[in-house]
């Protein structure tokens, strides 16, 4: 049986939350890693990602610049890292020096990928839709990357940022 509620108490329901760490180089090459809550594969027959951002964040104006990203899915141990690249902007930081996470160049995409995550995509920017407070980029997948090492990933499990693992049963 359902009982009504308002949308602030239902949405805390959605726990755990998949992340993904979505990297983009801005317009001087500079390349930055930003948090992500919503995201999504799109389709299978092209693989495509969509990735949900607000118009101000600083990666919105670099996709449209770069016309590309990688979409990475941290592991467990990526937290401390997942939470800073979701909380500071690249306007003012350089998240990888500040961080010393280890990435590698993408081979298809003028991007870079995180070697400590599960896996990582690179995608080319095919179209975006602005859906009220957020813009949807959609990206063609051309390249993928799994971790040589079994990980875990990494999700929100509960409100305020609260991070960590999902058991399997």
């Amino acid at each position: 049986m359902q009982k009504k509620t308002d949308y602030d108490t239902a949405i805390k329901t959605k726990y755990p939350e998949q992340i993904v760490i979505a990297v983009v180089k801005d317009k001087n090459g500079k390349a930055n890693p930003v948090t992500i809550g919503w995201s999504m594969v799109t389709s299978g027959q092209p693989p495509m990602f969509a990735i949900a951002l607000t118009p101000k964040r600083y990666s919105t104006a670099a996709i449209r610049t770069s016309r590309c990203f990688t979409v990475a899915y941290p592991s467990e141990e990526m937290g401390e890292l997942a939470l800073f690249f979701g909380t500071h902007s690249g306007r003012d930081t350089d998240k990888f020096a500040e961080t010393g996470c280890k990435i590698s160049p993408a081979e298809k995409i003028d991007s870079v990928i995180l070697d400590d995550a599960v896996a990582n995509f690179e995608c080319i920017l095919e179209s975006e839709l602005t859906t009220g407070d957020h813009i949807i980029f959609a990206g063609r997948v051309v390249a993928c990357h799994i971790n040589s090492e079994a990980k875990k990933r990494l999700y929100t499990v509960g409100p305020n940022r609260e991070l960590g693992g999902v058991l399997k049963k």
